[in-house]
């Protein structure tokens, strides 16, 4: 005698055949009853899910004619376009909420975020921008036209975008409330064969029926099922957290979309270049770029500033991995308003200074050379740190020293001069051509320059690189041997320019500069909630499974009390049949199996 529910043994064919006279033809009512049975559980299943049915127009094929007869006339040619408009429209709207165009519009969207990633963006760095279109002569006009060098403000983004903003809404109101309405709901009632659903178990108690659907009915509501009565079954649902999860996926979605939207229109970001001593104050004229939400007002810039103390930076002496950076600080002196006390504080890579709701991120560095310029009367005309650029991770810099006013020949005559300067920290050699730096740090510097003297084009009003140098209007400074002018020096030594016109001298002293970004994203946290949402949704929509169970007790012929249990997923999953048989294992303690009856003797036989 099993101590636990098993389920029923297959029915031998031949026994039903026993007595009984086969034939082809069908039997009406049990037909009728198969398609009863059908439909019950096709009714059991229902609801599953709040995935919406995409159906066609009664009577019409999709895509085709929705304007069904059209009659003569110009009312009915008007009545014919009305409704094949509206059909037309009824099926675009169905196939933009549907999930499988939500799911290509996120592909498209993801995919059309690389270039914005491969490809320098004019509203992050335009110098990289211009270099990238002196490289690409042939591509640069192709990327124009394709707003690749702009990706995210471009018309093809944006029609992606909000696309996908109307799909998700469109796809998730309907869904919620048909999820709303299955909440309000009661479970659907048993079917009648429970035998034909997946998991299955039965067996005969002498406990009256009423009880055990009573026991039944605390049992499912302990293991947090939404039980209900009908009729001789109990109905249990659970597994609801799993179109939650769906829904909430979806919804964080749309949350990410909109932060983005918002930190697109209401963002602000610019950059400064900054060397060590100086300052900067957030103000529109003090970045050296500067890029605006296109709802951002320049009058809401916080009015915070700060003064770069000092910049260290440390490398690796040795090894494989000998002038990689290990750390980067700048310590600066910062006050959030202009009333407000100054403090202290130090930005590193990855840990910016927030202030009122703006960030300031520590980017690049680099070394500022102090040259001092003299003219052919031994005036000063220029001193003071000059910033260069770095070319590789060595920091080997070039960039362009521009003395515009206060220079004057010889002869007494305003001119301007330019120096093309090429830095290197560490000095390595000549390479081809070229010096090079061979480490980061300041251990061998050396300064090479090139002379020019002229117009430098900056009265043109036209904006100007203040790293390169244009030789257009300029005339290089010939040596002894009638060549271009050009000298390296280490740190206190002078370049004598020719003629008596003066003199640059590279000081003892080398600054460091630090290039910050300074940053407001309004929208950053509502897009992290809506990531974690997203991400703790779609856990529950894989994970969590919905499931429905169904219990029976009905007194048999014999007076003895049939118990059936039953358990329908909306996937296949083993977990099923194992929660089906735990449950079916505590009912069964409370509801055990009735003792067979005893045999009766054949004729004959010893008593």
């Amino acid at each position: 005698m099993p101590d636990r529910p098993v389920p029923p043994p297959a029915e031998d064919p031949e026994e039903k055949r026993e007595g009984t006279l086969v034939t082809n033809s069908p039997d009406p009512a049990k037909a009728d009853t198969a398609v009863a049975d059908d439909r019950e559980l096709s009714e059991a299943g229902s609801q599953l899910s709040t995935t919406p049915l995409e159906a066609p127009e009664e009577g019409q094929s999709v895509p085709g004619s929705f304007g069904g007869l059209r009659k003569p006339g110009l009312g009915g040619a008007l009545a014919w376009t009305w409704r094949e408009c509206a059909g037309w429209a009824r099926w675009f709207w169905r196939q933009l909420t549907s999930m499988r165009v939500a799911l290509i519009l996120l592909f498209l969207l993801s995919f059309g975020a690389i270039p914005g990633s491969l490809i320098p963006q004019t509203g992050i760095d335009e110098l990289k921008v211009e270099e990238f279109r002196e490289a690409h002569e042939t591509l640069s006009p192709i990327y124009d036209k394709l707003g690749l060098f702009n990706v995210y403000s471009s018309v093809w983004f944006s029609a992606i975008y909000i696309l996908l903003f109307v799909s998700l809404i469109g796809c998730i109101v309907p869904r919620t409330w048909q999820f709303v309405g299955q909440l309000r709901g009661r479970p659907p009632r048993a079917p009648r064969r429970l035998d034909r659903l997946p998991a299955y178990a039965t067996w005969r108690t002498e406990a009256d029926p009423e009880e055990v659907r009573q026991a039944a009915l605390g049992l499912l509501k302990k293991r947090r099922f939404r039980a209900d009565r009908a009729g001789d079954a109990v109905s249990a649902e659970k597994g609801f957290l799993r179109e939650a999860g769906n829904l909430i996926f979806h919804v964080s979605l749309i949350i990410i979309l909109v932060a983005f939207g918002i930190g697109q229109l209401y963002k602000y970001e610019g950059g400064k270049l900054i060397v060590q001593g100086d300052g900067f104050s957030n103000t529109l004229t003090q970045f050296d770029d500067f890029k605006p939400g296109s709802l951002f007002d320049t009058d809401d810039l916080p009015p915070f500033s700060f003064t770069l103390d000092k910049f260290s930076g440390t490398y690796e002496q040795s090894g494989p991995q000998r002038g990689t950076p290990r750390t980067f600080e700048a310590n600066v002196t910062y006050t959030e308003s202009p009333d407000a006390a100054p403090k202290k504080r130090t930005i590193e890579v990855n840990r910016p200074l927030e202030v009122d709701g703006s960030k300031v991120y520590l980017i690049s560095h680099g070394y500022a050379p102090v040259v001092t310029v003299r003219d052919g009367r031994g005036e000063v005309a220029f001193s003071g740190p000059v910033p260069l650029l770095p070319r590789d991770a060595n920091l080997t810099s070039t960039g362009a020293i521009k003395v515009l006013d206060g220079y004057r020949g010889k002869d007494g005559k305003k001119t301007q001069l330019g120096f093309q300067a090429f830095f290197v920290p560490t000095f390595a050699g000549e390479g081809k051509g070229d010096m090079f730096s061979q480490f980061p740090a300041l251990d061998f510097p050396v300064l090479a320059l090139n002379a020019y003297h002229g117009s430098l084009g900056v009265d043109s009003g036209l904006p100007q690189n203040v790293y390169q140098l244009d030789t257009t209007k300029m005339t290089g400074f010939k040596d002894e041997n009638g060549e271009l002018l050009k000298q390296r020096m280490l740190p206190g030594e002078t370049m004598e320019l020719p003629d008596g016109m003066g003199s640059v001298t590279f000081e003892k002293k080398i600054e460091e500069w630090a290039s910050f970004q300074v940053s407001h994203q309004p929208g950053s946290g509502l897009a992290l909630t809506g990531a974690v949402a997203a991400i703790a949704g779609l856990a529950g929509s894989l994970f969590i499974q919905r499931r429905r169970v169904w219990v029976r007790a009905v007194r048999g012929d014999d007076g003895v009390t049939v118990v059936e249990m039953a358990g329908l997923g909306r996937s296949e999953s083993a977990k099923l049949p194992e929660e089906l048989a735990e449950l079916a294992g505590d009912l069964h303690d409370r509801a055990p199996t009735a003792a067979e009856p005893d045999a009766v003797p054949s004729e004959g036989a010893e008593k």
